[in-house]
């Protein structure tokens, strides 16, 4: 049997924005997919969230990128505009579709499903999704503030720990948050020591250990979800002292994944967002490298596209 032609094993035409050095700027970039098989789904992508691990890959921040590089949340696009319809499609595993119930939102609701699964996993898997559990948030970002709504929902109180004393109103006041600590103070944090049952570490920078475990009650549980580019210093007599675990959890399987969504619409959670466009992806990702986003940014596809068909056609 002849070896098929590349084009013959992905015959359909795609468009993304790529990176093509550590610089990380995003140009277009055309490549081509695969055909639907039999047991794929084929569907429109109306949004689609950017995460820091985007900002991490384009700009080789973890030493495993290659390029071009479609980051994970940008290499959508392949569309197939005419004069009545403009919108992108994919296509994947039917066992890897989520059903997003009708009540929640697909703009807000997109994050989810990275920034919610990443944080509703390992509250579930460490046992800190039981009622009444105390647990601190550290960081107020995209991960961040989606954790303190899960955690609520949960029925914990919950505690925001930030480098950003600016950011004590918004935990409290709108997200719902219980107390604040500013990350900095050593006062407020010795007035704090062992009272936490757990710790959702979102930071994607480096940052001090020890001053969270010392928040820890004895059994406690620190879950790093951040992936800082260097190593983070682990001292372990503060390990030891009170048997406490320090652990990490990537994000979630489909099960999980899907779990989470039913959970999430059930409580009207939801990410709060920036709605740009792909001609804005430059911008965003300076932005974002600055924590200039409150919380996520998601790209509108379909505007994206049609700006991009009206720009093609009008060359022609």
């Amino acid at each position: 049997m002849a070896k098929k032609s590349p084009d013959e094993v992905h015959p359909v035409k795609a468009f993304g924005w790529a990176a093509s050095d550590p610089s990380g700027h995003l140009s277009p970039f055309s490549f081509s997919r695969r055909a639907t098989g039999e047991e794929d789904v084929r569907f429109k992508v109306l949004y689609c969230g950017i995460c820091h691990s985007d900002l991490h890959c384009i700009k080789n921040e973890w030493g495993f990128s290659t390029y071009p590089l479609l980051p994970g949340y940008i290499c959508f696009t392949t569309y197939t505009p005419t004069r009545k319809s403009i919108y992108l499609i994919m296509v994947a595993r039917e066992r890897y579709i989520v059903r997003f119930p009708e009540n929640m939102p697909l703009d807000a609701g997109a994050p989810l499903l990275c920034a919610g699964i990443t944080v509703y996993s390992p509250m579930k898997y460490y046992g800190l999704s039981e009622p009444g559990m105390h647990i601190a948030v550290v960081g107020l970002g995209g991960l961040g503030h989606v954790a303190v709504k899960f955690a609520k929902a949960f029925g914990a109180r919950v505690t925001v720990v930030s480098t950003s004393p600016k950011k004590e109103e918004e935990a409290l006041k709108r997200l719902g948050a219980d107390s604040f600590l500013v990350s900095t103070n050593m006062d407020q944090l010795k007035k704090e020591q062992f009272t936490l049952d757990g710790i959702i570490d979102t930071v994607s920078a480096v940052h001090p250990l020890l001053p969270l475990l010392g928040l820890l009650k004895a059994n406690g549980k620190l879950i790093l979800v951040g992936a800082p580019e260097k190593p983070l210093e682990l001292p372990a007599f503060s390990v030891i002292m009170g048997r406490k675990t320090v652990a990490g959890s990537n994000i979630g399987g489909m099960k999980e994944t899907q779990e989470m969504i039913d959970f999430a619409a059930k409580h009207n959670i939801t990410a709060d967002i920036e709605i740009i466009k792909a001609d804005y992806l430059n911008t965003a990702m300076e932005r974002l490298a600055k924590g200039d986003v409150r919380y996520r940014f998601v790209i509108d596809i379909a505007n994206s596209v049609a700006d991009i068909y009206r720009e093609t056609t009008q060359r022609k």
